[in-house]
């Protein structure tokens, strides 16, 4: 396994110079998050020359913006400008050999569900998404980048909350550029053994999101990590690992001592 933190966890004023603290904090790898607004010509021919100068590998790259999260919104405006960014996360995927990831929806519910939180996608629903996913898909055939489904919490999302639902868009799409998405933090809320849907997944695991169930680093909560980790040994996953979470404190200090704990449970 490879360990990576999220681009926006690392102080820096440059993909560069986070991917150095990084390197001397212990880690292989660096999930980029980059604003949308910031995104151009030089910060893309920084992140495809990154691994070359610093030894620190891209693994995810996302596009952010107030707009993520709408690529199935009823307005038509909106949905449009999303999926644009998700095409051009996906077009650098293919480029660099990396991951990105897309959910049905991604925000704040409100009101927030209470007793009836799970929503099933109707028929119609089902196909449109399926059909968006595929469109997506199409931007990384043939190439090593891949598109990801991340199940979200129901919270943050109406649809498709636990890994099973996921699998079964994945079985839909049948694509081999298309793969699974856990989130330990999400997992937490929605599932009742993390380590149990991350076995149920199997090969369709590609890359992993670290929180703990209060979205600080790994250990300042409650999960379980050695039974997750345990997990992901069983199912042979070789891919990423990636902090997303709050680093709680400087992180000059507390990523060094999360990635010195993740590498005994990693098993190096």
């Amino acid at each position: 396994m490879m360990l990576a933190c999220s681009s926006p966890m690392v102080p820096g004023e440059s993909l560069t110079a986070k991917a150095e603290s990084l390197k001397r904090w212990g880690y292989d790898a660096l999930a980029v998050f980059h604003p949308l607004a910031e995104w151009n010509d030089g910060v893309r021919r920084e992140l495809v020359t990154l691994e070359q100068r610093t030894g620190v590998r891209p693994v995810e790259f996302v596009l952010i913006d107030e707009i993520y999260g709408n690529a199935m919104s009823p307005d038509a405006e909106r949905r449009a400008r999303c999926r644009a960014m998700y095409l051009e996360a996906a077009a650098v995927c293919a480029e660099i050999g990396t991951v990105t990831e897309i959910e049905y929806e991604y925000g704040a519910r409100d009101p927030l569900p209470l007793f009836h939180p799970y929503q099933k996608l109707d028929a119609g629903q089902t196909e449109q998404f399926i059909d968006f996913y595929r469109e997506v898909l199409a931007v990384v055939e043939g190439t090593p980048g891949r598109v990801l489904l991340e199940p979200i919490n129901r919270y943050e999302c109406r649809y498709l909350n636990l890994v099973t639902d996921n699998l079964e868009i994945l079985d839909a799409v049948a694509h081999p550029n298309a793969a699974l998405l856990p989130d330990t933090f999400h997992m937490s809320i929605e599932e009742a053994d993390p380590a149990t849907a991350i076995r149920r997944a199997g090969d369709r695991v590609a890359h992993v999101h670290l929180g703990d169930n209060n979205r600080l680093l790994p250990g300042h909560g409650r999960l379980d990590w050695e039974s997750i980790f345990g997990a992901l040994h069983e199912i042979g996953f070789d891919g990423a690992v990636n902090l997303e979470c709050s680093t709680e404190g400087d992180p000059a200090v507390t990523l060094p001592a999360t990635a010195e704990r993740l590498r005994k449970l990693i098993g190096e």
